[in-house]
């Protein structure tokens, strides 16, 4: 068990003021960490990889059909400058944000 004079110094270390009965608490509840840590170091981990997630991430890729071959892109390109509020050169125009 952590002893209550460790439990003063991390309070110290942290810039923290316990109470007499926070101090009691708290020691029971960094013991209790402190063997729940012990009991993990137990553990095998030979054949298990390191991970940077507890899941499998990875990114998804999907074929861009937004446009199909042969689809006269200039022609949806002029219908969104028509569309927009203001344009100019080709290019849509909005207010500076900044």
């Amino acid at each position: 068990m952590i002893s209550e004079e460790e439990i003063k110094h991390i309070a110290k270390l942290s810039r923290l003021e316990f109470s007499e009965s926070q101090l009691e608490k708290f020691q029971k509840e960094f013991s209790a960490i402190l063997e729940y840590v012990e009991n993990l170091k137990k553990a095998d981990t030979k054949n298990v990889e390191p991970m940077a997630h507890s899941i499998k991430v990875a990114n998804v890729f999907r074929t861009d059909c937004a446009i199909e071959k042969g689809e006269d892109t200039s022609r949806r390109s002029q219908k969104l400058l028509e569309a927009a509020p203001d344009s100019k050169d080709g290019y849509l125009k909005s207010k500076a944000v900044f």
